[in-house]
């Protein structure tokens, strides 16, 4: 049988070149390349996907869950970083941070917007591994346009649609980029739902890290559940300061958040389990799923040992909420697996709902 579900798309995503990562101040070759998209556009497409090219949107879903000098800052940067000469001297050809606003450096006070596009920069960013290059504003600005096509696609009465977003976005928060995320792909998939008719939406990550933008995003609010399994940040693991157990929102939010993290080395039992939990959590109208496969046994970037039949049997678990449902791309790095991970996961997703 063919895989139905359609399949989000845009061009554009191709463009982004993050040039590599500056890891504790060494450059080193980065894995958030384009070819992560074409080897899942590869499998998708063979196993008969449709193809749906994304629609153009403008700022207001964007600004619904960013601010306005965030979102100012991804579209100039790169002109301002080529402005200020910084590709000559002192030879750094992507926008990367070198000093930010620590809590400790302001102490308590409001830290001015810097004139320097070197250390604005640290303004907006989280850490030095997600420089901004000359397609990489062109390609950000598309994964969310691909997300909220997807999203429109379930608003007009599919039950699943799937964005290929790239740069990822699961990290981003409301008015900071890092983790190589600029924009929060997943949580602006949600709101627009909540936007056009969902009385409540459930988030529910399962990349192999923890979904801090979502939980910072909607922290006060009870309409987005939010919940994120992923491995344990104690252990030494991105986003280190984040996602554990005991964060569960805060005000009218308080209980919309939950954190399921796994010690290293988890596999199908455990990882299945957690997901599990999360489904059983769900009192929702709709359902965004940050899709990442980056838990994968074969996966560079964490310790977790899922495999194939793992991914199956989570998308089935999720499926079996039978709710409209919109997954957006997110980590998984192992070219070799990648496309036929994703389309594992998404097959389980269509097996579950029946």
């Amino acid at each position: 049988m063919p895989l139905e579900i359609p399949v989000v798309w845009s061009d554009r995503c191709l463009l982004h070149e993050p040039g590599g990562e500056v890891w504790i101040g060494v450059r080193i070759p980065g894995d958030e390349v384009p070819d992560r998209s074409r080897a899942i556009l590869d499998a998708l497409e063979s196993a008969g996907a449709p193809i749906v090219e994304a629609d153009v949107y403008g700022d207001e879903p964007l600004l619904a869950v960013h601010d306005q000098g965030l979102v100012d800052f991804l579209h100039s940067a790169w002109n301002m970083w080529v402005a200020a000469g910084y590709p000559e001297d002192p030879g750094q050809d992507r926008v990367v941070p070198y000093i930010f606003p620590h809590p400790r450096l302001v102490a308590g006070q409001a830290a001015a917007v810097p004139r320097a596009t070197s250390a604005r920069t640290g303004f907006y960013a989280f850490d030095t591994m997600t420089p901004i290059g000359p397609g990489t504003w062109p390609a950000v600005e598309a994964a969310a346009h691909t997300a909220l096509t997807a999203a429109d696609l379930v608003l007009a009465g599919d039950p699943l649609a799937y964005a290929c977003t790239r740069p990822p976005g699961h990290h981003a928060t409301r008015a900071a980029y890092g983790g190589s995320c600029y924009l929060n792909n997943a949580a602006i998939a949600a709101q627009h739902l909540r936007t056009h008719g969902a009385a409540t939406v459930a988030i529910l990550d399962v990349d192999a890290h923890h979904g801090n933008g979502a939980q910072s995003i909607f922290w006060e609010r009870s309409d987005v559940f939010t919940a994120s399994v992923h491995v344990d940040p104690a252990a030494g693991w991105f986003p280190h300061f984040l996602g554990f157990a005991n964060e569960t929102g805060s005000g009218e939010g308080e209980g919309a958040n939950l954190n399921v993290p796994l010690v290293p080395g988890s596999g199908d039992d455990e990882w299945l389990s957690a997901v599990e939990s999360l489904v059983a959590r769900v009192r929702a109208d709709a359902v965004v799923i940050p899709l990442g496969v980056d838990a994968a046994e074969a996966d560079p970037n964490s310790p977790l040992a899922v495999t194939a039949d793992g991914f199956r049997a989570a998308g089935r678990l999720l499926g079996t909420l039978r709710l409209p449902t919109v997954v957006v791309q997110e980590g998984g790095y192992d070219l070799a697996s990648l496309g036929s991970l994703v389309l594992a996961a998404l097959e389980g997703l269509a097996e579950g709902r029946g």
